[in-house]
């Protein structure tokens, strides 16, 4: 009896610990100007305000920002999804050479800091035109996440029985339509794990869109949210605004496909 109530106070302090940030948050962009700097600290406004939610959409017009996060974010998500489903399956299901040198180039590519690449991946993009264009944030994003992808997939594949396709195809189906009707019904948790996975770290993702995004009209919302920080003040009212708007479509996606987030976060193990 003990232990179970020094586990629960435990994971009690844990769960305050983990939640009390976004709690703070909240309250920080639901509160005047006057009172976010307030001392003693306020826990819980004095008087609600949503002038901070109204900036964002009358001035900083926000409204763009989700909308080019939301495009950027689904189409390469979709994309390397697409990618790492066809090259887990070519990973997994086929022996070729040279097969074991490609893995671990992909596994290597996961240790390399971005920064290093990032002044050829410049001049690169720049060569291209595809500065300041939504379409080169995409093409950055896929390059940057199809080897993970691809690598999580064929631990997904390296689960499903070969028998299924077999059996499939004695009825004469062929490969691809084995794929399609017997294999990738089953991989549906993994996929939408690899979807999930996609979509939050384009959704997040500063670095890269900073680098590449000068322009108002191609904004990502973490490029926006980081306009907030000036050389002498920090608009922390907005800013929270902000992250906390951006937070929903994340929420959204998660309720819409939530029945397969833990079984697919669990079941995705890469087998060596």
């Amino acid at each position: 009896m003990a232990k179970k109530l020094v586990k629960g106070v435990v994971l009690g302090i844990w769960l305050l610990i983990t939640v009390f940030p976004l709690y703070w948050i909240l309250v920080t962009s639901l509160k005047p100007k006057a009172e976010i700097f307030s001392m003693p600290l306020r826990y819980w406004p004095a008087t609600l305000t949503f002038e901070h939610y109204a900036e964002l959409f009358e001035f900083a017009d926000f409204g763009r920002y989700l909308l080019n996060s939301l495009l950027v974010s689904l189409v390469a998500a979709a994309a390397v999804t697409v990618i790492g489903v066809l090259g887990g399956y070519t990973l997994a299901r086929f022996a070729f050479p040279g097969r074991g040198a490609l893995m671990l180039a992909f596994l290597v590519t996961q240790m390399i800091p971005l920064f290093i690449a990032l002044g050829p991946l410049y001049l690169l993009m720049s060569d291209l035109e595809l500065l300041n264009r939504l379409a080169g944030l995409m093409l950055v994003y896929v390059a940057m996440l199809v080897p993970f992808a691809t690598i999580i997939m064929r631990g997904f594949y390296e689960r499903v029985p070969v028998a299924l396709e077999e059996a499939a195809q004695v009825d004469g189906a062929s490969r691809l339509s084995a794929m399609v009707r017997v294999v990738i019904p089953v991989m549906l948790p993994g996929i939408a794990a690899t979807f999930i996975f996609a979509f939050v770290q384009c959704w997040n993702e500063l670095f890269l869109a900073i680098t590449f995004i000068d322009s108002e009209d191609a904004k990502t919302v973490p490029v926006a949210m980081n306009s907030f920080i000036t050389q002498y003040d920090i608009d922390w009212g907005s800013m929270a605004a902000a992250t906390v708007v951006s937070v929903v479509p994340t929420l959204i996606l998660f309720a819409a496909i939530r029945r397969y987030i833990v079984e697919g976060l669990t079941a995705g193990a890469v087998k060596g």
